[in-house]
């Protein structure tokens, strides 16, 4: 896994040299066919190098993350022509999906927090600095606030399984008597940060303000990757709060389907694209959503599915 990370990382410094932004591209495309020759298809992690490891849910998921930073490169041509600080802007680019790559191979939880919390850094200054209009300002601070407010909670419930296991590698805490008996308020503080970043329904806010901003290669990684941040780290969560999640998951599969509803319905009033957009992507990841808190293993097949999709 650490070879395609510093093929990755190598590249920011071709970022800063003349007439290179095609060639950025093209070794995106070169990535691509390599993780494709690479496939992944077990259940259980592979190719692993330090913290770093990939199986079937992540290998989807890192395809689809370096596809998009191709696509975003070629969608965004106009800021190459014009000259508008396209060095950084591919900066940027690259930068973000090395974030994706490592926050979706990582076997530890802690690392995986880490890195999952990193990537809201270049995503946000995508939007502010090549943004069209300038309430893009509080479209940042929403996306800021309410990513960072949902998340501090999931870092101390990180700290306290720590303290109860002695590890944070999901291999190590799958099944564990010791976290079977979690309660209430650790199970909440665990999956609210992925119901934000989802995003589900009432917590969406953030969504529709930070897509009508963002550029277009903005709006494609959000609605393409990084709404499902959230659902991976559901998937990844929600074996080690297994016994808790049966008694509680009810909830969120009414609240999302219900959500999904009124939603759509919110899009059939659209006139603007890009809140359509965002509209529509909350509607999808509620599917997703109530596909995931079956627990069930056709729901989340279908889940993982539609989120690749």
């Amino acid at each position: 896994m650490l070879k395609f990370m510093f093929f990755i990382l190598f590249m920011i410094f071709n970022c800063f040299m003349n007439k290179m932004y095609w060639m950025v591209q093209n070794l995106l495309f070169f990535i691509c066919f390599i993780f494709i020759i690479n496939i992944v298809g077990m259940n259980y992690f592979m190719n692993i190098s330090y913290f770093f490891g990939c199986d079937i849910i992540s290998y989807g998921l890192i395809l689809l993350s370096i596809w998009i930073c191709c696509l975003m490169l070629m969608a965004s041509e106009s800021i190459y022509y014009t000259n508008y600080y396209y060095n950084f802007f591919k900066v940027m680019i690259l930068l973000l999906l090395l974030f994706l790559y490592l926050t979706f191979s990582s076997m530890n939880l802690f690392m995986f927090y880490l890195f999952f919390e990193s990537s809201l850094i270049p995503t946000l200054f995508l939007i502010l600095g090549w943004g069209y209009q300038p309430e893009r300002l509080q479209a940042g601070i929403y996306l800021l606030f309410y990513t960072l407010l949902a998340s501090l909670p999931l870092l101390l419930s990180i700290f306290y399984m720590l303290g109860i296991n002695g590890s944070l590698s999901f291999s190590l805490m799958m099944n564990l008597e010791s976290l079977m008996n979690l309660n209430l308020f650790i199970y909440l503080s665990m999956i609210l940060a992925f119901l934000v970043k989802m995003p589900m329904f009432l917590v969406h806010l953030w969504l529709p303000k930070a897509h009508v901003e963002a550029p277009v290669s903005g709006s494609m990684i959000l609605a393409g990757i990084l709404l499902k941040l959230g659902g991976y780290g559901l998937l990844r969560i929600f074996p080690i709060l297994l016994k808790i999640s049966v008694k509680y998951n009810y909830i969120w599969i009414f609240l999302s389907l219900f959500g999904g509803f009124i939603i759509s319905l919110i899009c059939l009033r659209q006139t603007d694209l890009k809140s359509l957009v965002a509209y529509s992507s909350v509607a999808h990841m509620g599917i997703v959503l109530s596909g995931l808190m079956t627990l069930n293993y056709w729901g989340i097949l279908f889940s993982y599915t539609l989120m690749i999709a």
